[in-house]
Order: C-alpha cells, then sequence, then structure tokens
C-alpha cells in the first residue's frame, strides 16, 4: 500500500504541524471504515465499534502535536482501536451485543442473472466461513487479505509474533480451502472469465487448487 501509506503520512504531517482539521477530517474518512470493521471483529456491535473509534480519533486531535513521533499512523490507529475496544469489553462485559452482518464484500453486478447467484452465493458461503475461524486466525486473515497489511505489521497490531502471523494465516487459508474449495464452480477451475467481485476469493484461493 504505498500510495496509501504515503498519503497517510502527509496527512499526519499536516496535523502535527499546521493542526490541519482538513487534512484530520481526510485521515479520519480514509482509514474510518477499515478500523470500524476490525474493531467490530472484538465487540460485534456496530455501535460500540463507532464509539470505540471516534473515541480513538479524538484522542489523536488532542495530542496531535505528538504524532510526528508515530513512525506508523495506520499502524499505531489498529492497535489503539484494539487496545480501547478491550477496555471497552472490560467496562461493558455485561453488555449485549448484536452479531456482524453478512455480506461486508460488495458484489458486483454481472450481465448473467444466474452466474451473479453463483457468485454472490459463493461469496456469502466464503464470509460465513470467514467468520467461523477461530478468532486470532479470522483477524489474522482479515487484516492481511482485505486490509492489505504486511506480516510484520500485522504482528504489531496484534502483538504477536510475525511467525505466529504467518501460522494463523495458513490456517486461515487452508480451512477456507476445505470448506469451499470443492464449491467452486467449474470456470474457476478452467480459468476461464470471472466477475471482477470474486478478486478476493482468487487472493485466499491462490496456490490452492
Amino acid at each position: 500500500m504505498p500510495d496509501s501509506n504515503q498519503h497517510i503520512r502527509e496527512l499526519q504531517a499536516e496535523i502535527a504541524r499546521y493542526g490541519s482539521e482538513q487534512a484530520f477530517a481526510s485521515l479520519f474518512r480514509l482509514l474510518y471504515d477499515r478500523l470500524l470493521r476490525f474493531c467490530m471483529q472484538y465487540v460485534h456491535s456496530r455501535e460500540a465499534a463507532e464509539e470505540v473509534v471516534s473515541d480513538v480519533f479524538v484522542k489523536v486531535w488532542e495530542k496531535r502535536g505528538q504524532l510526528m513521533e508515530v513512525v506508523n499512523l495506520e499502524v499505531y490507529l489498529f492497535v489503539a482501536v484494539r487496545n480501547h475496544a478491550y477496555h471497552y469489553l472490560e467496562k461493558y462485559s455485561n453488555m449485549r451485543v448484536t452479531s456482524l452482518e453478512n455480506g461486508e464484500w460488495e458484489l458486483a453486478n454481472g450481465s448473467d442473472p444466474g452466474s451473479d447467484m453463483e457468485w454472490k452465493e459463493m461469496m456469502l458461503l466464503l464470509d460465513a466461513e470467514v467468520n467461523r475461524l477461530p478468532d486470532q486466525c479470522r483477524k489474522v486473515f482479515r487484516l492481511i487479505k482485505e486490509e492489505g497489511f504486511r506480516y510484520k505489521e500485522v504482528a504489531q497490531i496484534l502483538n504477536i509474533s510475525p511467525r505466529t502471523v504467518e501460522t494463523q494465516l495458513f490456517r486461515a487459508i487452508r480451512r477456507l480451502h476445505e470448506a469451499v474449495g470443492s464449491c467452486l464452480p467449474e470456470k474457476l477451475r478452467r480459468g476461464g472469465k470471472l466477475p471482477p467481485a470474486i478478486g478476493l476469493l482468487l487472493l485466499i484461493m491462490e496456490g490452492w487448487l
């Protein structure tokens, strides 16, 4: 994510040096949805996740003068959200939480209704299987395959070793392959033309078919 990282560093400098509200708003828009999805893996409630992520951004703004001391702001924010999510759960351990909704992955409309439904069902199946992964395994998978973080960055975010990250990702891909590999349409096996919506699926299955 080199372009994104550079943009974040530029926004970081504007916020820290000039207190730019415009730059802060851009940073918020750039990372909010990703941080929200990540936080929901801990608190399992959109309302709670919104509160946690918003609180993290408020604290970033309040300490904007120290922001240039942060080496990797993107990783820093994910770690901050994780820590705040833990604090939230500790504070509201008896709260009632709602389950995650399916269909977080956007599906492209195809010209063939039957094919479109086939891929929609496949992606929903894959989403359900991802949600069934063990907790740490699921977090590692989503951070790498959906958010694009590197192994070392995920290790920082989750406070685990890079080796553990590698192991957990391997387990996730193996389990997903066992769960959905046999359900893949025949044209995927033949390498035919595929709808753009399955780019994530191809990344997941790469090296396993």
